[in-house]
């Protein structure tokens, strides 16, 4: 495999970071974006593996930050870009009847705006590499009715409309554009409350499998979308949630 580079953004932490780490495992030079600009958090990583991290602070609601960003990445290494994993992404929940417009739009702005503004600042890179892969990650909450998480679902509704439309039109230029909805995972971000007794009681319940999903399964499957050629598969949005939203 040629080297070369595939963009994450929110990639110091949780999902982000174990997409990081296994597109990194498979050769890839890895942009790691996120607003602290630190590393992938993934301990044990040997430093061979560590090496292909290229991690710069970023803003993904500031389109300038996201250029500048990708550029300084660009320039330091001088390799094509591949691919973008539009990752980072915000959760938030109160009931509907209280929720502020303001705080509706934040979310939007964060998880699907941003995913559309990151997409458009890398499709220049891409097209001049002949083509590549956006991998957005979206929800499984796409298609429930949660309560309190209006914003949040919708945002992540709107994920999946960006990712249909981004696939058609930019076809052409050989840029495939797919959505993974993960459920219920867990993270070095989430890992206290998803063990607490009376989540895992619920998980046990609605999951057939039982068992909440880990950030290494997401990791594997979006890196496995980039090792495998597949021009074929693109616009759609790839479940992983354990069979939770379609379990009776």
């Amino acid at each position: 495999m040629k080297q070369q580079l595939i963009f994450v953004t929110g990639a110091s932490r949780g999902i982000g970071a174990a997409i990081a780490l296994e597109l990194a495992t498979q050769g890839y030079q890895v942009g790691c974006l996120s607003r602290s600009g630190d590393l992938p958090s993934a301990p044990g990583t040997s430093p061979d593996i560590a090496a292909r991290w290229h991690a710069v602070p970023c803003d993904v609601t500031q389109p300038d930050a996201v250029r500048n960003a990708m550029n300084t990445v660009v320039e330091r290494l001088g390799l094509p870009v591949a691919g973008l994993v539009n990752n980072a992404g915000l959760h938030t929940e109160q009931p509907t009847i209280d929720l502020p417009a303001e705080e509706f739009q934040r979310l939007m702005n964060m998880n699907a705006l941003s995913t559309l503004q990151v997409s458009q600042i890398v499709y220049p890179l891409l097209q001049a590499n002949g083509g590549g892969l956006i991998v957005n990650i979206g929800s499984f909450f796409d298609k429930l009715g949660v309560k309190r998480n209006v914003a949040y679902c919708a945002s992540k509704a709107a994920v999946g409309a960006i990712t249909r439309c981004l696939a058609v039109e930019w076809a052409p230029a050989g840029i495939k554009v797919i959505n993974i909805a993960p459920g219920y995972i867990v993270t070095d971000l989430n890992k206290d409350a998803m063990e607490s007794d009376a989540f895992k009681a619920y998980l046990q319940r609605r999951i057939p499998g039982k068992q909440p999903g880990q950030a290494r399964d997401v990791g594997a499957f979006v890196t496995s979308l980039f090792t495998t050629r597949c021009d074929f598969l693109t616009g759609e949005t790839i479940y992983m949630d354990g069979a939770q939203a379609i379990s009776a």
